[in-house]
């Protein structure tokens, strides 16, 4: 029993190293202990099942905010949400399986040789699970050392991994009195803060103003009629009155229920909100007819409009949910009373990806909508690189730890990209973040407010934006070079 329960209890522990707990140390301490035992397994068999217990735990724990998520449509029973989250982690825990197995076959018997190809394989495998069947990358390990995450622009959030993996190989070396190992190990996440302390000075912000809303509308009320009339009223009040200076007002994802393509009326009304020079960024539904004007699906987007109700342009969702957004084989699960999450009896279609969009007298804008901005090299279009981010999301359905986990994986592609993230959600977390990752202004989860702060500028562009996750891959070759070099050594 031991074989399987030490190493689950790790990994669910493991979890708490993410927000909202934040707890850093206690994943470093996890991960040590997950890499003793990994010294200790006598067969490849033993490695590989003691790596997926940890998956199971690490996953099962730090993805709990899915389930949240059920209790908020009635086509299904609420307690299928964890029979959906134990599912997805028996998945998941593959990966760090994966690691664990790659570690111990070509990194043993050594400390240092199988904690460096342990931080090499974790970078490959983290890839994988963000890349293989449409993708999950939520929570990359790189993302709770996001506060001295600077060298992300260099070798990005999987490198970033491998950091704390060696961290923690430093403290399995200094548990066990091997103090030269543990300070040799402990260089990079030593180097890694130097490098934040030392990082480049954030450039002055733009003389643009930014009005960030938060409506502070729950997900069981977003759809209600009785509340449809309430819910606009909180937008507009929260949006203010024009100034002096231009505005770009930010609404959250599927802000509003018009289809503002078809409303002339809902795009006039919308336009008296704002100043001359104002735009207003919202979320909304774009619908698909086929050609005799029937609807047949729709988009998830996000519309610019200005004072004279304009669409300047519009963006679709390239990175769609699974089961929250579309249903896969819709026929032959809805026969057995699945459901997608978002209400409603059509899919929505994905986007064409990352597009770059030109505000008037605001720069550029990219847009990633909601889950779409977690995944790491893949949300800014490189031939047309914008001035900043805007994330509009839904987090309201995920309970109290997806909003903060949501919010630290923005702030490393702030970081990895060297631009602006501004999130506007309707629930929280709201926030404007900075190139350096920091939060400057933001509005606490489940609370009504807005933000007005000035636009924080870009940085020159980072390697990590140049050359994207080929940066954290060679990183993760460079490691494997390493420890054949230190297996080879001279004893």
């Amino acid at each position: 029993m031991r074989r399987w329960l030490i190493p689950l209890v790790l990994g669910g522990a493991s979890a708490t190293g993410f927000a909202p707990l934040n707890w850093w140390f206690a994943i470093l301490l996890c991960f040590a202990g997950l890499i003793a035992l990994m010294e200790r397994a006598r067969t490849l068999r033993s490695a590989l099942i003691t790596g997926w217990w940890f998956g199971l735990g690490h996953f099962t724990i730090g993805l709990n905010w899915i389930a949240t998520a059920f209790y908020f449509q009635d086509a299904m029973p609420h307690w299928l949400g964890w029979i959906a989250v134990i599912l997805l982690s028996l998945y998941l825990a593959v990966y760090p399986a994966a690691a664990v197995g790659l570690a111990w076959r070509w990194g043993k018997p050594e400390l240092i040789p199988l904690s460096l190809t342990f931080a090499a394989a974790w970078i490959v495998t983290e890839w994988m699970r963000a890349t293989m069947f449409t993708g999950f990358a939520w929570n990359p390990l790189g993302v709770t050392l996001v506060e001295i995450g600077t060298v992300s622009r260099w070798i990005g959030t999987y490198g970033l991994s491998a950091i704390a993996v060696l961290a923690a190989g430093a403290l399995a070396a200094l548990g066990v009195r091997k103090w030269r190992d543990g300070l040799i190990l402990a260089v990079p996440i030593a180097a890694t803060a130097l490098v934040t302390l030392l990082g480049p000075a954030t450039p002055p912000d733009k003389a643009l103003i930014l009005r960030v809303v938060q409506p502070n509308i729950n997900q069981n009320e977003k759809y209600s009629e009785e509340l449809f009339a309430t819910n606009i009223r909180r937008l507009v009040q929260l949006t203010g009155y024009p100034g002096a200076l231009p505005r770009l007002v930010l609404w959250p994802e599927a802000a509003i229920p018009y289809r503002l393509e078809e409303d002339a009326e809902a795009r006039a009304a919308f336009a008296k909100l704002l100043g001359p020079d104002d735009i207003l960024l919202t979320g909304g539904d774009a619908l698909v007819r086929d050609e005799r004007g029937e609807l047949i699906a729709a988009r998830n987007s996000l519309f610019a409009l200005d004072a004279r109700g304009r669409i300047l342009a519009r963006y679709d969702k390239a990175h769609l949910v699974p089961y929250g957004e579309y249903l896969p084989m819709r026929p032959i699960l809805s026969t057995i009373g699945l459901s997608r999450l978002v209400p409603g009896d059509i899919d929505f279609l994905p986007g064409p990806g990352p597009q770059s969009y030109a505000l008037p007298g605001f720069g550029h804008v990219g847009v990633q909508i909601c889950y779409e901005i977690i995944f790491s090299g893949e949300v800014v279009d490189r031939k047309n690189r914008p001035d900043f981010l805007f994330n509009p999301s839904n987090d309201a359905w995920f309970g109290a730890w997806g909003p903060p986990q949501h919010l630290a994986q923005a702030r490393m592609r702030a970081i990895e990209e060297g631009l602006p993230v501004i999130r506007s959600t309707p629930t929280g977390i709201s926030a404007v973040v900075d190139a350096s990752g920091k939060v400057r202004r933001n509005v606490s989860w489940q609370q009504q407010g807005a933000v007005s702060t000035r636009l924080p500028a870009p940085v020159p562009l980072t390697l990590f934006a140049r050359w994207g996750n080929i940066l954290p891959l060679f990183f993760a070759a460079l490691l494997t070079a390493i420890s054949i070099a230190v297996r080879r050594r001279p004893r």
